[in-house]
């Protein structure tokens, strides 16, 4: 496969896992927001914009947190360097590049919501229309993942095509984890608090993980209990571990097709050492703001290997 194409897919599947995340991100920042007073609420927003990293763009252009501002700028402003909009045109431009490598089924459904989207965005997003375009968003991801399983051929595209969806959801899911924590809690005497339980909730709800993980505790909030379920617990399919453990399994196939492995596949095995039989005490032990910030730099550093590997831009 031309490194081009390759390119092509792996970007497709990061764009699309970046706008279902910022979707999801926007739908907890909105639940959390409706519980809240004005001023609380505004901070929720804040969250929000700090986790999606745009807060000095966002604050060169606004002098306050409201709700329609915020989801307006993460949605559809042009002043946002990656806005929703923006994702899905990144989306489609990279489909339409591999287009002769994905199929019909696979085409339509990201044109389909690619046309979607411009359509609900063509305008500024009221309080009455942003529910329908979270789902609409998360619906697409749904939508273009299934016609990709039912349709696509089991070749290196493919396994392209999930290497760059599991990289950019582990980084999604360890950047929520840090920023929606660390970074906003306003002190550490608020540990233990109603705002610390609130805060942990909103990680829940960022990753769509909050069912999964009151279900198996049994609905108690606590910090271990939710930095091991979305590190270490291989089951919930946007846990750290899983997201590694599939996309070591997608470097393996490439590696197969290509009849050699390269420089991901070294740096993927590291990776797995560092992970492997570590707990949420080890982790806590260490800091998990440095833990995470540590597994995001070899994150990106197996995606840079991935396209240097297979020559992403030959």
């Amino acid at each position: 496969m031309l490194g081009r194409t390759a390119n092509s897919l792996f970007w497709t599947f990061r764009y699309l896992e970046r706008a279902e995340n910022t979707a999801r991100l926007l739908d907890a920042g909105i639940r959390m927001a409706l519980t809240r007073d004005l001023a609380t609420a505004e901070g929720e927003w804040r969250s929000v914009i700090e986790t999606a990293g745009r807060r000095s763009a966002f604050e060169e252009h606004h002098g306050t947190y409201t709700g329609i501002q915020a989801w307006n700028f993460i949605l559809r402003d042009k002043h946002n360097p990656m806005d929703v909009m923006d994702m899905f045109d990144g989306l489609r431009s990279n489909a339409r590049t591999a287009r002769i490598a994905i199929s019909s089924d696979l085409w339509d459904a990201i044109n389909d919501s690619w046309m979607l989207m411009k359509e609900m965005l063509a305008k500024p997003v009221g309080q009455r229309a942003i529910g329908d375009v979270i789902t609409a968003i998360r619906r697409a991801g749904t939508q273009i993942h299934g016609a990709m399983e039912v349709s696509k051929l089991r070749d290196a595209g493919y396994h392209f095509a999930r290497a760059g969806t599991f990289i950019e959801r582990a980084d999604s899911t360890a950047r929520i984890l840090d920023i929606k924590y660390y970074l906003l809690l306003p002190s550490l005497s608020y540990v233990g608090s109603s705002l610390d339980t609130g805060q942990w909730e909103s990680v829940l709800r960022s990753v769509s993980g909050d069912r999964a993980f009151r279900w198996l505790h049994a609905g108690q909030i606590d910090a271990r209990g939710i930095v091991d379920f979305l590190v270490l617990d291989n089951r919930f399919p946007r846990s750290l571990a899983f997201c590694h453990s599939e996309l070591r399994e997608e470097l393996r196939c490439l590696a197969r097709f290509h009849e050699h492995e390269g420089t991901s596949n070294e740096l993927m095995r590291e990776a797995d050492m560092r992970l492997a039989d570590l707990s949420v005490e080890d982790i806590f032990d260490q800091g998990l703001h440095q833990f995470l910030l540590d597994f995001m730099s070899a994150n990106a550093k197996i995606a840079e290997a991935i396209g240097e590997d297979y020559r992403f831009h030959a």
